[in-house]
């Protein structure tokens, strides 16, 4: 397969920036060029490209997962720098939407690249195949669409368009490439307008206004319909469009209208989307689409303004009131909630259910839309499901929420009521079948789905490596398992452990099944090795608040001092298992995760991961360990940095103050890492913790490494009694620095005493610096502070404040 080490991308506009900055990311370096400007001077000849690498440093959400792989990225021009091609083993095109232009730096291009280099389009709206017509045949063979979604680092969708010449092994060495080395979902389309996305994506938004205007809905009531209730993202429909821009969105709808020819041509954009193009309201990025911020006077918050569509004028946002909306809230389960929110649970569909009857119509279109597509621009159901879930972040794929909904009771109800039934979902019926999908315990990807070029089901590919929890448990099953938690057999005798509480909160349950598992006799004796990790969106928010606040307002001091003592076991019992424990995080990992992987054998985290010690905002610190750790991990830094020296000289060197004073900021300050390789930066991962670009392969990376600690004779940790503490003069220094922030009024009184109380600990207490003092009389020094601080009021204040709004309290 041809290797690749070097990419130039043509294009330094939002995306072609974007594009080279993720290059960075996964470690790639790349050239990134554009057109010199008119008349510029010989040392602004890279301006344009420099703004654009410029623009992507400064870009948020941050398009680099750390300010220093801008390092990556080297900036040029097409007049002087396209000779550097000749280096490049993948040249990416991303200028303008001009066929002509295109085509003539595409024509400069082909003079100077090595035969067989790989270059593609990142076009959105061009047939793939038409830009390249009359090249040569080397060039045509190397010729493809990759498509990325902008974000590119936070978008996983990357669709892949062969031409009729394209080379299958070129567009499979980047097809591997992308999923292994950037993280991407790799979705084959066809060379149709706007492929397979934007295609759906474009008629859903459409018909979606369509029938806002039909049944007479506000912006706020559509948006409040089309989020999280049908497991699309929170910010729904118009809060999406004021993201991407209506002029993207614009754009987008113009190429389909211009080059699509379907049974719902009929759709346009209405005229007050036009009105609001002309008015220049394109969202986000002129302050105001949709939706608009104004700030609030007089202390009060920001209040965002929402549009009503008939006047073109704002009003302050209205909370849509729907009473099924509300039954739904409850339902966890998205499939469940579908079929409730259509009226296929319980008594059917209610008189008068606006909200029902508004996403029945939605879905029944969607549905046959998507059905009608295939093999139009795809030949399989699977690749438009994945291209909806990965390129705008939709829970269920079309049919996979078809598949919630019920296909046959969905089928009958639209025939009932006269609406067009799409010949493929005839084609299911008819071959006796009832869903698009099915469960398959042999497939890798533990499902087949229906072929409708074949009438039966086959497996649903998946690349080598990619797997998850529940795959896992279809093929090798459940060892041990409690509301919390789960014990699950990966095989190659390794197991998993894994969380499955609401938002994956630590509580007695999980705390439990890990130290059970872990120790000898337990459930998890039959094993080698174990991979903490699951399939959730969030590795774990942290302890479980709720119930140490109840247990606080009882008073119950010994079930918080047995909690702690609980929790304290269950991270020394990861530590000091005689079999490695791999961790495996990636999205949020607050506060008692962060815990559970510092304590860990090894690391192998996703690049998007969130994490930090984070407790000091609900007004108390570390209490399993967390600070134990960090006040290792300094100890460790400066006896590295200082060499070999006695503990006393150790503890008052200006290496164990610098490092001290990072551990103490990071815990303090509650500094949360916004990618695995600030987590590095900040401590909570190690130099030889290795990073997995694809969430879908963080399992199978974590679970090799759990076997390469194996295969290596694993031994654990003995736990450390001399540990040189940093002591009364640097707690000293740490609370002067705590004293200048409140003099200065950055920090609240209280909040001096919380940094005082993580001082004290970090220290090892008001001792002789050099006093050598054991892990365990760091962890009893934490719980100390912890349990003090839970019978503060102003921490109470905190912890409720944080469970009733998910925001900290400043008090």
């Amino acid at each position: 397969m041809k290797r690749i080490n070097k990419v130039a991308v043509l294009g330094a506009g939002t995306m072609g920036a974007r594009i080279a900055a993720h290059f960075a990311n996964a470690g790639v370096p790349s050239y990134l060029f554009d057109i010199v400007p008119q008349g510029a001077e010989a040392s602004a000849r890279n301006k344009f490209a420099a703004a654009g690498l410029d623009s992507a440093k400064k870009s948020k959400p941050a398009a680099f997962m750390d300010p220093s792989l801008a390092r990556f990225v080297t900036v040029g021009n097409f007049d002087d720098d396209l000779k550097k091609l000749a280096d490049a083993d993948w040249i990416i095109e991303a200028v303008v939407e001009n066929l002509d232009l295109k085509r003539a730096l595409l024509k400069k291009v082909e003079a100077i690249r090595k035969p067989g280099t790989i270059i593609t389009t990142n076009t959105s709206g061009l047939p793939v195949g038409k830009i390249a017509e009359g090249f040569s045949d080397d060039f045509r063979r190397a010729w493809f669409g990759t498509h990325f979604f902008n974000p590119p680092r936070y978008m996983r969708l990357l669709e892949l368009i062969p031409t009729p010449e394209a080379d299958r092994s070129l567009m499979d060495a980047v097809a591997h490439f992308c999923d292994v080395r950037l993280g991407k979902g790799v979705v084959l389309a066809k060379d149709t307008p706007n492929f397979i996305g934007n295609r759906i994506g474009t008629f859903s938004v459409m018909n979606v206004m369509r029938l806002m205007q039909e049944m007479n809905l506000s912006i706020e009531e559509v948006d409040a319909l089309t989020g999280q209730a049908v497991g699309w993202p929170k910010s729904a429909t118009f809060r999406t469009i004021d993201l991407v821009g209506l002029d993207i969105l614009g754009a987008v709808v113009g190429n389909m209208t211009a080059n699509v020819r379907d049974e719902r041509s009929d759709l346009r954009l209405p005229a007050f989307f036009s009105q609001m193009i002309e008015r220049k309201w394109l969202g986000d990025k002129t302050k105001g689409g949709f939706y608009k911020k104004t700030k609030g006077g007089d202390g009060k918050e920001d209040e965002r303004l929402a549009l009503d569509w008939k006047t073109l004028e704002y009003h302050p946002r209205q909370k849509p009131k729907f009473a099924a909306l509300d039954v739904a809230k409850n339902i966890e389960d998205t499939r469940t909630r579908v079929r409730t929110l259509l009226g296929f649970e319980g008594s059917g569909p209610q008189k008068g259910d606006k909200a029902g009857a508004f996403l029945w119509a939605a879905l029944c279109d969607l549905w046959t839309y998507s059905a009608n597509r295939v093999p139009e621009i795809s030949d399989s159901i699977v690749e438009i499901d994945r291209a909806m879930r990965l390129g705008f972040n939709w829970e269920l794929g079309p049919f996979e929420l078809w598949d919630a909904a019920g296909v046959e009771a969905t089928v009958a109800r639209m025939k009932k009521e006269g609406k067009p039934v799409a010949a493929n979902v005839e084609k299911l019926l008819a071959a006796g079948q009832k869903s698009w999908y099915a469960d398959d315990g042999k497939a890798a990807s533990g499902n087949a789905h229906f072929s409708l070029a074949g009438s039966r089901y086959e497996p649903v590919p998946v690349s080598s490596g990619v797997w998850s929890v529940a795959v896992a448990k279809k093929s090798n099953g459940v060892v041990k398992k409690n509301s919390g938690a789960s014990l699950v057999d990966l095989g190659d005798g390794v197991a998993c452990l894994e969380f499955h509480s609401k938002m994956n909160s630590l509580g007695a349950d999980i705390l439990s099944l890990i130290t059970q598992s872990l120790k000898p006799g337990g459930p998890g004796d039959a094993f080698d090795a174990f991979v903490i990790t699951n399939d959730a969106a969030n590795f774990s928010v942290g302890a479980n608040l709720m119930l140490l606040l109840m247990s606080v307002q009882e008073e119950e001091w010994d079930d918080v001092d047995l909690a702690i003592r609980q929790f304290q076991g269950m991270t020394q019992a990861i530590k000091f298992s005689p079999k490695p424990v791999v961790s495996a995080p990636f999205g949020l990992c607050l506060g008692g995760g962060t815990e559970i992987s510092l304590h860990a054998a090894a690391r192998q985290p996703h690049a998007e991961l969130y994490t930090g010690l984070v407790e000091v905002g609900v007004g108390l610190l570390p209490g399993g360990g967390g600070c134990k750790e960090m006040l290792l991990r300094a100890v460790d830094s400066a006896a590295a940095s200082r060499g070999k020296v006695s503990g006393e000289a150790l503890a008052g060197s200006v290496e164990m103050m610098e490092a001290l004073k990072k551990a103490f900021e990071t815990i303090a300050t509650a500094k949360v890492a916004t990618s695995a390789h600030e987590a590095r930066g900040l401590g909570f991962l190690g130099e030889s913790d290795r990073i997995t670009m694809n969430r879908e392969r963080v399992l199978t990376d974590a679970k090799n490494r759990a076997l390469e600690l194996v295969r290596a004779g694993y031994e654990p940790p003995v736990p450390r009694t001399d540990i040189p503490a940093p002591g009364e003069s640097l707690l000293a220094a740490l609370k002067m620095g705590v004293y200048m922030m409140r003099q200065g009024d950055f920090i609240t009184d209280y909040e001096v005493k919380l940094a005082g109380k993580i001082a004290e600990v970090l220290c090892g207490g008001n001792v002789t610096p050099g006093t050598p003092v054991s892990e365990q009389y760091i962890l009893d020094l934490e719980r100390e502070g912890f349990k003090s601080l839970c019978g503060e009021k102003k921490t109470q204040e905190r912890i409720q404040y944080t469970l009733k709004t998910g925001k900290t309290l400043r008090n």
